[in-house]
């Protein structure tokens, strides 16, 4: 039995019927290049038309303020310790995800976050509506010991932030670092700085220690209760005022 032989020449001529593109582009140099301008026009028109539109977006939201000196802090401390890397703070418009974790994000809650934290990835749950839901002592236990508060939790302990202190000069020059990228800050002095810092971390101090747990104000776990504690506050009370309406 015989088999086919391959004549190593373009299935044209082999028989095959000539393609739509080589018919109406190939030997066209001009009308190639004709189309590929257009092509890269369109694709840069759409790619640069939004920097220049910025104004316009992202979404505002009456109600959404600056965090706090000593939740940037807290925010800091969950940047550093690469919390990003298991939790997204981005709920997406699926039912699944609203019923378990609440509304889903809309941008103009994240407008003063410098990065954003919207995460790619989940591994543990979406933090995007965390603050509230548990009382200061429930993170003091869960950051010292994961399973304790969540039994299954492949979350690993951060002992350290029991021992180690913020800076309050760095705070300071974080609060001005953001309200030079536009982070509207009244005050960002140092006096004010350390003023807000001493009075929030005071009130977090006072609540564990009626929980029987004993903590220093400039504890790194008191920066980080603050930024958790913040998380969709003002989203939530957003949203519902909005629909309030």
């Amino acid at each position: 039995m015989s088999t086919p032989s391959n004549t190593g020449g373009t299935p044209e001529q082999n028989g095959a019927p000539e393609s739509l593109h080589r018919r109406l582009l190939e030997h066209r140099a001009l009308l190639f290049a004709g189309l590929t301008t257009v092509g890269i026009s369109v694709g840069g028109i759409v790619e640069i038309v939004p920097m220049y539109s910025a104004s316009a977006g992202p979404e505002s939201m009456e109600g959404i303020n600056p965090y706090t000196p000593l939740e940037l802090a807290g925010r800091d401390i969950y940047i550093r310790e690469g919390c990003y890397n298991c939790h997204s703070q981005m709920i997406r418009p699926m039912r699944a995800e609203t019923l378990r974790y609440g509304e889903w994000t809309r941008a103009g809650e994240v407008a003063y976050d410098h990065p954003f934290q919207l995460g790619s990835r989940r591994i543990g749950p979406d933090l995007q509506r965390e603050g509230g839901r548990y009382p200061d002592s429930w993170h003091y236990e869960h950051m010292r010991d994961p399973r304790s508060t969540s039994p299954g939790s492949i979350m690993p302990p951060y002992p350290w932030l029991y021992e180690q202190k913020y800076e309050m000069d760095d705070i300071v020059a974080t609060v001005g670092a953001m309200q030079t990228l536009g982070v509207p800050y009244t005050d960002s002095s140092d006096a004010a700085v350390r003023q807000s810092v001493t009075a929030q971390a005071g009130k977090i101090v006072a609540g564990l220690k009626a929980s029987n747990a004993t903590v220093a104000e400039d504890d790194e776990i008191v920066a980080m209760i603050a930024y958790l504690q913040r998380l969709g506050v003002d989203g939530k009370a957003a949203l519902a005022k909005r629909s309030a309406k």
